[in-house]
């Protein structure tokens, strides 16, 4: 990962009309399948006729709906589609749940177009949000009108299971005292998890540390506990991938040269999963909509904008 708090600031687009809507309502469904959350979002309008499906977007592991801010503002200037930026289960202000895997942040977003009445949409994921868009494209290929993968392949991923261990840990093992202001408990946390992982991974981790405004406590708005628990069921996604049919809708990736979250010679394997399907290469590391903005607008909305 790259240092990302810079890049949130100084995202030099405009602003757009913005619907912001968090819902904590638990639906049951049938026990075959995960029982889905109703999902907290940012929606993003432009001044375009809104005459093509809606956009979804998914973040990644330790992101949240605001990762996706500046993008969505620009994209709606661009494309004739409304933009969803959406916090994925168990991070930002969606509802923590006990499951954590691609199948069930997948019901959760078929439950999000149900509840808005979307027969279809366009689908955007980076990072573990992208291993669940291709999961939920390969699901429910009626309900994906078109697949954009950032930065992730869905054969491996590069961080071991013992590092993102040590990680979790650290943020699971920290013991703020309320008395601590956040400044002093900011510290202490980056320091631990500098034990644990590089200086970049540290700064897009810390976003998530919270402190209670009435009590004081601290705590990660994402749900560590439960992420370290399905951590290893994680190097599954995969054979899970294999038991659905290829996704042959229009499917674009778009991936850093200098990230390791996806490699070039997996790449005739990629295609056997989404026949349909382009890459872009950009010079960028993992936050490649981040270090590249203007570049990847480019790419996504022309994508969005074709008529396939």
């Amino acid at each position: 990962m790259q240092r990302l708090t810079k890049s949130l600031r100084s995202l030099p687009f405009p602003a757009g009309k913005i619907l912001r809507t968090q819902l904590v309502v638990r639906r049951e469904y049938s026990s075959e399948i995960p029982d889905p959350v109703e999902l907290s979002f940012d929606s993003y309008t432009g001044e375009n006729p809104e005459t093509s499906p809606p956009l979804l977007t998914y973040h990644g592991l330790f992101g949240s709906k605001q990762n996706w801010r500046g993008i969505s503002k620009a994209l709606v200037r661009k494309v004739s589609r409304k933009v969803y930026a959406i916090d994925v289960r168990n991070h930002g202000e969606s509802p923590h749940s006990s499951v954590h895997n691609s199948k069930a942040m997948s019901e959760d977003l078929r439950l999000f177009m149900e509840q808005r009445s979307h027969p279809n949409a366009a689908c955007m994921g980076h990072s573990m949000g992208g291993r669940s868009m291709m999961y939920f494209a390969r699901k429910y290929p009626e309900l994906v009108e078109r697949l954009i993968v950032v930065d992730i392949s869905p054969i491996s991923v590069p961080r071991s299971t013992g590092e993102m261990t040590e990680i979790f840990d650290a943020m699971v093992s920290l013991d703020l005292s309320p008395s601590m202001s956040m400044s002093e408990g900011r510290k202490i946390a980056r320091e631990k998890l500098l034990k644990a992982t590089e200086d970049e991974t540290v700064d897009f981790i810390m976003l998530n540390l919270r402190k209670n405004p009435d009590t004081g406590a601290f705590s990660w708005a994402c749900n560590a506990h439960v992420l370290r628990e399905f951590l290893t069921r994680f190097d599954k996604y995969q054979s899970n991938l294999e038991e659905l049919p290829p996704y042959t809708g229009p499917t674009t990736f778009i991936c850093g040269t200098r990230s390791p979250y996806m490699r070039r010679e997996q790449w005739p394997q990629i295609q056997k999963m989404f026949p349909n399907s382009e890459i872009h290469w950009l010079d960028a590391g993992h936050l490649v909509h981040f270090e590249k903005p203007q570049e990847f607008l480019t790419i996504v909305s022309e994508f969005l904008n074709r008529t396939d």
